[in-house]
């Protein structure tokens, strides 16, 4: 029989079963994507070493794949019959998987489930079930260049709220300065959509709704996409060329007033450039609110080690694990509690991505992202390049939405 421990202290039973040598274990193959070379991976690699050491008859055989091949290799060696064990990837990925049954649910206790704020949990279910263990998350938020808001005449101790002051905002610095006031993502890529969503979760709107109904043809949405269309003049020349990595390049050489974006873009400027980060104004009909993005651990089926490949996400994934493996990353914490209360005292900007997640709103579980992704991305182009109103831009989407759902 084996046992799968999650307490450090049984591990030490293992001790005399692995100096036998008396069996080969049983490998289990985890696909991770990405690279070796980040902090977290060395924690990932002491704790995969204390769960292997409790359960000897298993073996960790870790594949590092770059993000470009790895969620699609993880698809296709399933559907070929030939799964890993377990695979890190986009939590987007995890309602094609469950649809075509090549993953398992997860099977979260209640004690576990409520360990979860209920946004992030949501970034993983799917007709009342998880389908994955959260392993990395991040929110959004508004980083705005203090120096150009008083060179435009604006309070730098005062940054926008609304969509209006925001709005204002980006039109002050624009005529004021030589900097743009926004700067917007609208190339062909994933954070143009992203960077939307936030917009949209802020009106208090939605792609696709808990029970699985496209509702992206909302006056919510439509109000949404207008207000981009009202930024564009007010944003870097030729937005569609820009996404959030050029636009990263943009506000650490002050170009841009105004951006959303994630916590690293603080590691990302130069400690001399004064910039301020508060929640994603809120927009007529909603409240401040973010994209909430998590990758996950997904065990997939008829592996022949899904209930170890089960314990082994669970044991990374635990609360005290999980944060650690977080605070190395430097990723957004999923959970709250004392080190997370810890992290904002140290660190101030931290809050505005933490103190909105109740609030946030998931990315959209949906069976073909790409799809999904290219028609919300069509729509703002449409809208940004002023070849369709904001009005006719959602519908049309929230029609062609309908078959990725």
């Amino acid at each position: 029989m084996k046992i799968f421990t999650t307490t450090l202290g049984v591990a030490l039973l293992a001790t005399a079963a692995n100096v036998s040598g008396a069996f080969a274990a049983t490998d289990l193959h985890m696909i991770m994507c990405g690279d070796d070379t980040t902090p977290g991976i060395a924690v990932q690699q002491t704790l995969i070493d204390e769960w292997t050491a409790a359960n000897p008859d298993y073996a960790v055989d870790i594949e590092f794949v770059p993000w470009g091949q790895c969620q699609e290799k993880s698809m296709t060696l399933a559907a070929a019959g030939n799964p890993a064990s377990l695979a890190y990837l986009g939590s987007r990925t995890l309602k094609q998987l469950a649809k075509n049954d090549l993953i398992i649910p997860v099977s979260l206790t209640d004690e576990e489930a409520e360990s979860y704020a209920a946004p992030i949990l949501g970034t993983v279910t799917w007709e009342g079930q998880q389908w994955g263990m959260p392993r990395a998350f991040s929110s959004k938020a508004l980083w705005y260049n203090k120096g150009l808001f008083a060179a435009a005449g604006l309070d730098p101790e005062t940054p926008p709220t609304t969509w209006d002051e925001l709005l204002a905002a980006a039109k002050a610095i624009t005529e004021n300065t030589d900097a743009a006031g926004y700067g917007m993502a609208g190339a062909s890529f994933d954070n143009t959509m992203h960077q939307f969503m936030t917009v949209m979760y802020s009106n208090g709107g939605e792609v696709i709704n808990a029970d699985g109904e496209i509702v992206f043809g909302s006056d919510n949405n439509v109000e949404a996409l207008a207000f981009v269309e009202a930024l564009v003049p007010y944003s870097e020349p030729g937005p569609i060329a820009y996404d959030r990595g050029k636009l990263e390049i943009l506000f650490g050489e002050e170009k841009v007033g105004m951006l959303i974006d994630g916590h690293w873009l603080k590691g990302r400027i130069s400690e001399d450039l004064d910039a301020g980060v508060v929640p994603f104004p809120a927009g007529p009909m909603g409240k401040s609110s973010s994209l909430l993005i998590t990758d996950s651990l997904a065990v997939f089926k008829d592996s022949g080690v899904e209930d170890a490949a089960l314990s082994l996400a669970k044991y990374l994934t635990s609360p005290e694990h999980q944060m650690a493996f977080d605070i190395a990353e430097g990723y957004t914490p999923i959970r709250t509690g004392p080190e997370v209360d810890a992290l904002i005292d140290a660190d101030a900007t931290w809050a505005p991505f933490i103190n909105v997640i109740p609030d946030g709103g998931p990315e959209p579980f949906v069976t073909d992202y790409v799809a999904m992704q290219d028609v919300l991305n069509e729509a703002l182009q449409g809208v940004i390049l002023g070849e369709v109103d904001a009005a006719e831009a959602v519908e049309y989407a929230a029609e062609e939405l309908e078959a990725v759902k």
